[in-house]
């Protein structure tokens, strides 16, 4: 699950901030829904990969940061080398790195999938190279099977964000810790069809988290649960995760929300970022903190929003578990075929609709559970026609098929 930001905005300190106070709360409303839900043809994807990270002779032995550094050596991120070059991977990807040592390969937009999958699969093998010569190994789970969650990155807003998750219980520490995602960007659309991609993306979450859940088990045990990185995050903090509401305007169902919401951290100097425990943003402009907020303050508290699908301008998906090896292609490719067409998107909302809103059961039973079981097969066969009608990965059909009928079986 991603919960950082770019490295270099995180390490910035406030006085190198350019501000401009907020006045009102619908002031701070009309910049939300403007700058999170922008319009137009859907046309740029993008992908966003996590792994946790493992010593090859026993993945069970803790990671440390020095030995993280030595293997990314010039892609190291600012967060982790404070002087690091910081250098993009060979074919444009960021690297990033999570709060656990997780590492992260997030792609340049794409107008092709086909472009896009070969990019980061490229980028991920130089990434897992590198690892190898560290006598390191990327993990092939949702969660660290394992570790107990352990914080490797000491700065200011990771402090305070487990300071702040700390109150609730363990799965903040386990998502900034121990958890590792797929996660899929795509264009919110024109005006008129932002809602029902919107709904789409949400009323698929219940049926592709069940498809592709691979996180049973933490500390070294079983959990009961398909993806026990779902359910760390909806033990979270539910107004900061909680999947959002199917809606005429979600933009301004957002910009509400995100006002509504606590703050998790405020930037000052010093290493302190803690936030007063119940304070919103909404409260904040309201004068319940001494100095008023800035635009920029909102900005950063966008960043501290971790829903399944978060509006950034794009849409981002964030509900599936990181795969095994390559497997990441098989979501990434159904989610970019099926929002390719609108009239698909239609169809999607239309199959997916005897499932929508079941999160906590799919993440829980997955496939086994009968209604979520035969949805998905109805969304992965309109899946697989549509990536065969796109053309761009028509390798991919077959796999997918495979893959999501040997999960139908095994849950049998």
């Amino acid at each position: 699950m991603t919960v950082s930001i770019d490295s270099a905005t995180a390490a910035r300190p406030p006085a190198e901030v350019p501000s401009s106070r907020i006045r009102t709360r619908a002031e701070a409303e009309t910049y939300v829904a403007s700058v999170c839900f922008k319009h137009g043809p859907p046309r740029l994807l993008g992908v966003e990969l996590e792994w946790t990270v493992h010593h090859a002779d026993d993945p069970r032995r803790p990671l440390d940061a020095e030995t993280l550094i030595r293997a990314l050596g010039p892609h190291a991120p600012h967060s982790l080398v404070p002087d690091s070059p910081q250098r993009p991977l060979p074919h444009g990807s960021a690297l990033t790195v999570e709060p656990g040592g997780q590492v992260e390969v997030s792609s340049l937009p794409s107008p092709s999938m086909r472009s896009l999958l070969d990019t980061v699969a490229a980028d991920a093998e130089h990434v897992r190279r590198r690892l190898a010569d560290a006598e390191l190994l990327l993990g092939e789970h949702g969660t660290d099977p394992w570790r107990t969650p352990h914080r490797l990155l000491h700065v200011p807003r990771y402090a305070a964000m487990e300071c702040a998750f700390d109150r609730i219980g363990i799965g903040g520490r386990l998502m900034m810790c121990s958890t590792a995602g797929v996660q899929v960007c795509l264009d919110a659309g024109e005006p008129h069809r932002v809602a029902p991609r919107w709904a789409a993306l949400h009323a698929l979450g219940p049926v592709l988290i069940a498809a592709f859940a691979n996180s049973p088990e933490l500390f070294g045990e079983p959990t009961g649960w398909a993806s026990a990185r779902t359910r760390s995050l909806l033990r979270t903090d539910i107004p900061r995760m909680r999947p959002g509401p199917a809606t005429a305007d979600p933009a301004a169902d957002w910009a509400r929300r995100v006002l509504d919401t606590a703050l998790l951290c405020l930037r000052r100097d010093g290493a302190d970022w803690g936030a007063p425990g119940g304070v919103t943003f909404a409260e904040w402009i309201g004068g319940a903190l001494p100095a008023p907020p800035t635009f920029d303050d909102l900005d950063y508290h966008l960043t501290t929003m971790f829903p399944p699908v978060r509006p950034r301008g794009y849409l981002e998906v964030r509900y599936l578990d990181a795969q095994f090896g390559d497997g990441w292609m098989l979501p990434a490719a159904a989610l970019i075929a099926l929002f390719h067409d609108e009239s698909t998107v239609d169809e999607v909302l239309e199959l997916a609709a005897p499932v929508t809103g079941r999160w906590v059961d799919a993440a829980r039973r997955g496939l086994a559970d009968p209604v979520l079981a035969r949805t998905a097969t109805a969304v992965v066969e309109l899946a697989c026609r549509c990536l065969d009608d796109l053309g761009e990965a028509p390798e991919l059909v077959g796999p997918l098929a495979d893959a999501v009928a040997r999960r139908l079986a095994d849950a049998r």
